[in-house]
């Protein structure tokens, strides 16, 4: 029996464009570094406008991107702190996705898989873009109005050497600023360490000389100050470490928005109808 084919070119036809499909999605990369940078510079851009207005309202005084340390790391600050994460990953990864080009003859899984790697490319992109080019700006926007406009003090333990040399006679001639660095730097070396008893001597002697106390009240002084600044750099070094944790969770909230957003914006891609 004799089988009758209409067209015979017509099955040529059909597997010479799919190979033609095929060798263009070989010699095509799966990263769409137009929509990944694009998408990361909406990221960092609107993390930097939700720092500015979370600033302003008096939600948030910190940031990761800089070393502005919060006067208090309040719940409020932490929670706006990953909202705007969240929100600028998401919106980042979301155009990513979005603005992608279409992979017309790859397998659903596969292009599940390259929106999401494109979606936490473009949270990368971001981070270093905000780590390293927007840290002044983010630094500024994320303190508070005090510590804008107010010059940080350079050495964190000139307030304890002021207390420790503190007199009743306010004449500037009372002040002797070489000796009060020196004391600066025992201070400082003795609070790194564990405060040698001869540096305490030493400082207590130096005390009563400036301030014209007796050598007991000195020592008592002396005492104090060291506690003083000890709690002090205790309260810093949990705040920080507080502030780096809740770092990075906002951080890997960010990274799975943004790759999550990628997915619901290539989604949306490929189901765009011809009109």
């Amino acid at each position: 029996m004799a089988t009758h084919i209409t067209n015979p070119g017509s099955f040529g036809s059909e597997f010479a464009d799919h190979d033609h499909h095929h060798a263009n999605e070989a010699q095509r990369s799966g990263v769409s570094w137009g929509a990944v940078i694009g998408g990361a510079f909406v990221a960092a851009a609107t993390y930097l406008l939700l720092l500015a207005a979370g600033a302003g309202l008096g939600l948030s005084a910190i940031s990761p991107w800089s070393s502005t340390s919060a006067k208090t790391l309040g719940a409020v600050a932490i929670a706006w702190l990953i909202v705007a994460e969240i929100i600028s990953s998401g919106l980042g990864g979301y155009l990513t996705g979005r603005l992608r080009t279409k992979w017309a003859v790859i397998h659903t899984d596969e292009v599940y898989f390259r929106d999401t790697a494109n979606g936490f490319l473009a949270w990368t992109v971001a981070f270093v873009i905000s780590a390293t080019f927007m840290a002044s700006a983010a630094a500024s926007m994320a303190g508070s109005a005090d510590s804008i406009v107010t010059s940080p003090v350079t050495d964190p333990n000139a307030y304890f050497v002021d207390t420790l040399f503190r007199t009743d006679r306010i004449a500037p001639e009372s002040r002797n600023l070489t000796l009060e660095a020196e004391a600066g730097r025992v201070l400082t070396h003795g609070l790194a360490t564990d405060f040698p008893a001869a540096d305490q001597a030493y400082l207590a002697r130096m005390t009563a000389a400036q301030t014209g106390i007796s050598y007991p009240e000195a020592e008592r002084r002396v005492s104090d100050v060291i506690a003083q600044a000890k709690q002090a750099a205790d309260t810093a070094r949990k705040v920080t470490a507080r502030l780096l944790l809740w770092t990075c969770l906002a951080l890997l909230l960010g990274a799975l928005s943004a790759s999550y957003a990628a997915t619901i914006g290539g989604r949306q891609r490929d189901h765009v109808r011809m009109a």
